[in-house]
């Protein structure tokens, strides 16, 4: 299936958004943690906030070690700190 010009520009203009789009992903996901009331709710958020992460290109390192912490102020603090958000 071909696209038009429209639809491709529509989609270079994502790819060109996309860190803008997943550092808000990961605000909106941080405050989701925070009012996260299940052990597994707060599982399902993380693994969502890993992958938009990737997404980023944080290293696994950093990522593992935020997951390890279950801690969304300290996920906030490294977004404003590391990836510019909030």
């Amino acid at each position: 299936m071909e696209r038009t010009k429209h639809q491709e520009n529509i989609i270079k203009r994502y790819y060109e958004n996309k860190p803008a789009i997943m550092r808000q992903k990961l605000s909106e996901l941080t405050t989701e943690l925070y009012l996260a009331e299940t052990a597994k709710k707060r599982a399902q958020l993380w693994k969502r906030v890993a992958q938009a992460m990737k997404n980023l290109n944080v290293p696994d390192a950093h990522i593992d070690n935020l997951i390890a912490k279950d801690d969304p102020a300290l996920l906030a603090t490294y977004i404003e700190k590391n990836l510019g958000a909030f």
